[in-house]
């Protein structure tokens, strides 16, 4: 549990997909990024747009303020093999849960494997939770419908009990009038 934690401390939306970034990977492959970038480039063919592409600087940069937040919080959570073996330069890939899973066809490592399966659990759990939220929200609009339904309902009572008073309070007044003409 406290590995697909971890996990999931590491996937970030980007572009309005869950994505994972390479030197997370590498530090969870416990492969140098260099080395896992040179994997992934090697398959390209497996890797299309929508399974993997590369930050532009404003994501990266967003990202970045994101980890560093993070990391004042949970000092050992995030990890970087070689840190100062990626140029300043270098933007980062970042893969779809789709890249994720392609990339069990080309680590076969026994840890490569385990952590494919680990962050595939995450993926899915965050998936769970993210469903769990939207019924919740649509729960939420019925039962606003449902007031706003009420509300309608209940001023319709209310002006009826409105005219009902109106009508009562005329008859008082009627019942209560001096009477004109003879008396017996």
């Amino acid at each position: 549990m406290e590995i697909i934690q971890s996990i999931q401390n590491r996937i970030y939306e980007i572009r309005g997909e869950r994505v994972m970034l390479d030197r997370d990977l590498a530090a969870l492959y416990d492969v140098e990024t260099r080395i896992f970038n040179q994997s992934v480039k090697r398959n390209g063919k497996r890797f299309p747009a929508d399974f993997m592409f590369q930050l532009t600087r404003d994501e990266w940069e967003s990202i970045r303020l994101q980890m560093e937040s993070s990391q004042k919080s949970m000092s050992s959570q995030f990890v970087m093999t070689y840190p100062s073996r990626r140029p300043n330069s270098a933007l980062p890939y970042a893969f779809t849960e789709q890249g994720v899973a392609m990339l069990s066809g080309i680590l076969n490592s026994d840890r490569a494997i385990n952590m494919n399966i680990a962050i595939m659990r995450a993926f899915i759990q965050i998936r769970r939770v993210v469903y769990k939220e939207n019924d919740l929200v649509e729960q939420l609009k019925q039962i606003k419908e449902r007031l706003g339904e009420h509300d309608v309902q209940l001023n319709q009572i209310y002006d009826a009990l409105e005219n009902l008073l109106d009508e009562k309070a005329e008859q008082r007044k009627w019942e209560d009038r001096d009477r004109i003409g003879f008396k017996r």
